[in-house]
């Protein structure tokens, strides 16, 4: 009898001024939570020192809670061209972090999240935060950017175990 083996996944909420972080442990088909918080940089700073501060602050919460895997919310761009090339240098901080401590880093566009975690790729943050309280009853999360942060963890999560679930069928059938 094969043992499901515990993957500790960080999913990461770029944003310049709050990036929100979550941390779930995935065993089989379940989901355990296990930390969530937001990283803030000093609106008075200038950038270089806003996305230190990110990189700091995620840096810090990867060292203290070893997560295996990463996955970060893809960009959206918006009309604002400043705004989302600041969400665009916040998100490769995001990236790179993770990225440094040698973890795989994969990416989600915002649809495939709220389909992961509310079945359909359309939807409100609340139905997203009341559908993460559903799926993790014991989750908790200061700001909507980390309650964010788990759903990408969570449909990471539900990813990673479907192409798991692929490849042993593949092996089982060339086995065959």
């Amino acid at each position: 009898m094969a043992h499901s083996e515990t993957t500790r996944i960080i999913g990461i909420d770029p944003g310049l001024r709050r990036t929100g972080w979550g941390l779930v442990e995935s065993v089989g088909n379940s989901l355990r939570f296990i930390a969530s918080g937001t990283v803030r940089s000093d609106g008075d700073s200038d950038l270089a020192s806003r996305l230190c501060q990110l990189h700091d602050g995620l840096s810090d919460v990867l060292h203290s809670h070893s997560p295996h895997e990463a996955a970060v919310e893809a960009t959206f761009v918006n009309k604002d061209a400043t705004a989302t090339l600041k969400l665009g240098q916040a998100r490769g901080i995001a990236m790179l972090v993770p990225a440094l401590a040698g973890l795989a880093v994969a990416e989600y566009a915002p649809n495939a999240v709220k389909k992961a975690v509310i079945g359909v790729g359309h939807g409100d943050k609340k139905q997203i935060h009341m559908m993460v309280k559903v799926l993790m009853p014991k989750a908790q999360f200061d700001t909507d950017d980390a309650a964010d942060a788990l759903a990408i963890a969570i449909c990471h999560a539900h990813h990673r175990q479907s192409a798991a679930g692929r490849l042993r069928l593949a092996a089982k059938a060339g086995a065959a």
